[in-house]
């Protein structure tokens, strides 16, 4: 026996046209860095309908891609909106990708459009030549001046302004009915191990990811908040939260290019947020600031942590300091992301509440966990056992985009097994679905045959005073396999015995998990979305680059 439901595809467009009509009075805000420019989901979507008249002309007539270079802004949320809800793909190009991966990515991704900000035209620009799949770059923002230099265009490609292509296009567009199956958006990986790999996603992906976002165990996004979104739009769809306003009307505060810690605390206190999302160095960048030069930020009722394991003083700091909530999540591109978040259980209270709150958090409904050892069979989900983490549900991807022939076959059988997906982290699993991470796979310690988690360490060292960041990393060694190397950024003006950091660490963990090399650094390098860079810190290891001291 069969239902007797309608079947109606989720779509884009769908949310589009909720958002823009039931929910059209909601703000949309862009931060200036002076007077922020001020709109409504309503404008943008009239916007969104001229850009989407537009593209059709630029030849944008099925599923071609339309690249987006840009910061968090009112034009990139336009973009966000038209694209996929016309029938197309967006591809969101990561800025901070060195320029041989950006071109790499947008030939692997055949790029049609690519929509760029005018402030980022100097490192788009050099890079326009490798593109062969590009045809069209569209300026948004500055004047007829910031154009590219004619010279610096390649035949065939053809430069346009973004609000003369608006000017005088129809506000109002008839979106298709598309198959929900099919891709609209695609973000890629950062790349810290070879090429970055493509993950499309689809139209009911996207629709039952934001239905997680603002359920009461997803992020908590509600009609009347006010959204910092700091993570970038470029970096896993900025974790759900735009298409997430469209589903329940929220208002979107957009940072634009000002992300230091000055102006994101000036942002807070002048446009009142109530809840922000975005990885731990933003957050530990603004409790600096905000230690220095004392801002209001007590609008915010959460702020949302993830892409790396949160700190557990960082988190201390926001709520006993500022009485600011946090809540940790996990998750990753492969998974649009949001795979776990640290809800505790109710009646939870005390060190029981906090240690909940400070692991990666609880599996969803749509979200299937489970661990592996090294033989690839299931460990027990019993808090103890420890294995790699492996998802499967209908927001986690399958496989990579253009997956074929040797190199995707390898890409594939590393990655995905059985159906499910290899995260390349590794930890425990509670009965009641709580993950705990201990490491990624590729930064565990091995050492005498037992794993030291280098995220512990990092976590303990700077919850000291004077260390401000550390990254904890594996060094070789003849006796033991591995062993630890702490590399640690002070404060300004701190000074501290390695001796003592060991100490300090000697109350919180094993004395053999105590790292045996350690050095100071001016800063830990990062990644192009804002993680600890390890490869790069042991290739500097490895190169003699890394002075390091043996205690």
């Amino acid at each position: 026996m069969r239902s007797t439901m309608q079947d109606v595809p989720l779509s884009v467009a769908d949310l589009v046209r909720h958002g823009t009509t039931v929910h059209g009075a909601a703000a949309v805000v862009t931060w200036t860095g002076g007077e922020p420019r001020r709109s409504s989901l309503a404008a943008v979507g009239r916007r969104a309908a001229q850009l989407a008249h537009a593209l059709r002309d630029l030849g944008v007539t099925g599923d071609q891609r339309v690249a987006t270079f840009q910061w968090n802004n009112q034009e990139h949320l336009e973009s966000y909106l038209a694209v996929p809800a016309m029938g197309a793909v967006l591809h969101t190009l990561n800025i901070r990708l060195n320029p041989d991966q950006i071109a790499y990515v947008a030939d692997h991704a055949e790029d049609h459009v690519v929509i760029v900000d005018a402030s980022l035209l100097p490192v788009l620009t050099p890079v326009l030549p490798r593109l062969t799949t590009v045809r069209h770059v569209v300026v948004a923002g500055g004047g007829a001046e910031d154009l590219p230099a004619p010279e610096s265009v390649p035949g065939g490609v053809q430069v346009h302004r973004y609000e003369d292509l608006l000017a005088g296009r129809p506000t109002e567009f008839d979106w298709p009915v598309v198959d929900e199956r099919d891709a609209a958006a695609m973000c890629y990986t950062s790349g810290t191990t070879g090429d970055p790999k493509g993950v499309a996603y689809s139209h009911r992906s996207i629709w039952l990811h934001s239905m997680q976002v603002c359920m009461t165990d997803g992020l908590l996004v509600r009609p009347d908040d006010h959204v910092l979104a700091v993570v970038p739009m470029f970096h896993a769809m900025s974790w759900g939260l735009p298409y997430a306003a469209l589903m329940v009307g929220c208002s979107l505060v957009l940072p634009d290019r000002f992300l230091q810690p000055g102006p994101l605390a000036d942002m807070i206190a002048a446009e009142r947020p109530t809840l922000a999302a975005a990885v731990p160095t933003v957050w530990q960048g603004l409790v600096r600031e905000l230690a220095d030069v004392p801002r209001d930020v007590s609008s915010l009722r959460q702020v949302v942590i993830g892409g790396a394991a949160c700190p557990p003083a960082l988190m201390r700091v926001f709520e006993e300091r500022y009485g600011v909530p946090v809540l940790h999540a996990w998750g990753m591109t492969e998974t649009s992301p949001l795979g776990t978040v640290a809800h505790p259980p109710p009646g939870s209270e005390g060190e029981r509440r906090w240690s909940y709150r400070l692991s990666q958090g609880r599996l969803p409904a749509s979200v299937r966990g489970r661990l592996v050892g090294p033989d690839d069979r299931p460990v027990p989900n019993d808090g103890h056992s420890v294995g790699e983490l492996e998802v499967r549900g209908p927001w986690v991807t399958g496989r990579y985009h253009g997956d074929a022939g040797e190199t995707g076959e390898a890409a594939a059988a590393d990655r995905f097994h059985d159906g499910w997906l290899r995260t390349g982290d590794v930890g425990t699993l509670s009965p009641d679905g709580y993950l705990r991470l201990t490491d990624r796979s590729k930064d565990v310690i091995k050492s005498g045959g037992e794993w030291i988690s280098s995220v512990e360490l990092e976590g303990r060292l700077m919850a000291h005073p004077d260390v401000r960041e550390a990254a904890v990393i594996a060094v070789p060694d003849e006796t033991w396999g591995e062993r630890p190397l702490a590399a640690v950024v002070l404060e300004p003006g701190a000074t501290v015995e390695f001796a003592e950091l060991r100490d300090f660490l000697a109350e919180h963990v094993a004395r053999w998990q105590l790292p045996d090399w350690w050095a100071v650094v001016t800063e830990v390098p990062k990644t192009s979305v804002g993680k600890f860079d390890k490869k790069l810190i042991r290739h500097r290891h490895a190169e003699g680059e890394l002075v390091a001291v043996r205690l």
